[in-house]
């Protein structure tokens, strides 16, 4: 595998009737805009395959599991056309993720930021290690997390997303993520992870694949409406991201 990839990899694995989706990107496995749009697509795919009945999603690597969108790409935005197609990019993933057919189980091995704590939310059950530490970055930077928010708050309630929007240079640990419901099981070590994710996965998909689709949307009831509304958080946080307060905290911040 060549190590120069500006846009990403992203591989599927499809074996016992388990998808695996591993994506991947030399900074801290972070997602430029072509990435988003493969995953987009591979959750569209996936949830019509008939020989898959669960999604594992997996990042590259034993470090950070996501560091959210590509920075490059943020700083690069001209006009308010580029920025809505920058942070829709996020809001088209959880809105794959939140329409597919399929459980979608979270493999978090390590530190997660900004719209990588969104793609970990919008998992149906999440496993994760002691190092996957979380922070919602947005506002420090002179942006929000908009369009991740419902995905964050259906999982963590209002006051997890308050804590972790208002202190935007603190990091979470695993632990605080599973009490307020973002993951499901926290391990010691990435191969005690991989074990128990192993066990749990095989079992969940010798079950009856159409009582798992059922339980999915039953999951998901009340969210019709995150189609337009992430959209719309998309065109808002790219006026945010053109404002001159934004503009200088981002050259600040790239110096």
């Amino acid at each position: 595998m060549s190590t120069i990839r500006p846009n990403g990899s992203l591989y599927t694995k499809i074996e016992n009737s388990i998808a695996t989706i591993e994506f991947g990107h030399p900074a801290s496995n972070s997602f430029v805009s072509e990435l988003l749009e493969r995953l987009t697509k591979e959750f569209e795919k996936l949830s019509s395959n008939d020989e898959v009945s669960i999604i594992v999603l997996k990042s590259e690597g034993d470090r950070a599991f996501c560091a959210g969108a590509s920075f490059d790409e943020l700083v690069a935005i001209s006009n308010l056309e580029e920025g809505k197609a920058f942070f829709s990019g996020f809001a088209n993933v959880i809105n794959a993720m939140r329409t597919c057919g399929k459980p979608i189980i979270g493999r978090i091995q390590g530190k997660t930021v900004g719209g990588g704590v969104g793609l970990a939310a919008a998992c149906d059950y999440t496993f994760a290690t002691e190092a996957a530490s979380i922070k919602l970055s947005e506002i420090s930077i002179g942006i929000a997390p908009l369009v991740i928010a419902p995905a964050v708050e259906r999982k963590l309630g209002k006051s997890g997303l308050t804590e972790l929007s208002l202190a935007p240079t603190e990091w979470k640990n695993a632990y605080w993520a599973k009490e307020k419901g973002l993951f499901s099981k926290v391990y010691d070590s990435i191969a005690e992870m991989d074990k128990e994710l192993d066990f749990h996965t095989q079992k969940l998909a010798s079950y009856n694949p159409e009582a798992l689709g059922k339980m999915k949307q039953i999951l998901w009831e009340g969210t019709g409406h995150w189609g337009d509304l992430l959209l719309e958080r998309a065109e808002a946080s790219g006026k945010l991201a053109l404002s001159e307060f934004t503009r200088n905290a981002l050259s600040k911040f790239k110096k």
